[in-house]
């Protein structure tokens, strides 16, 4: 893990933005006391959340088939308590 002053970085933010993303964490001081991180920022995913995810089995197997009503199948198993 590199150390630098808020000198240093006041100095040359560019250079250390650059060096964060290339090293990973970097911790920024002030009078030798550790006062922030310097942390590369993820990688946003080029797709959408929802094209990502994954279905749970159990709901493909309460999926309705082809025709049928949610409201017929919600009645059904309410008779059935």
């Amino acid at each position: 893990m590199k150390s630098i002053t808020i000198r240093q970085l006041h100095d040359e933010t560019g250079r250390w933005v650059r060096k964060a993303a290339a090293l990973g964490e970097l911790h920024v001081t002030e009078r030798g006391k550790p006062v922030a991180k310097l942390v590369p920022a993820t990688v946003a995913p080029t797709e959408p959340y929802f094209a990502r995810r994954k279905l749970l089995p159990a709901f493909k197997a309460a999926k309705l088939t082809s025709g049928l009503d949610s409201t017929a199948g919600i009645s059904a198993e309410r008779d059935e308590r």
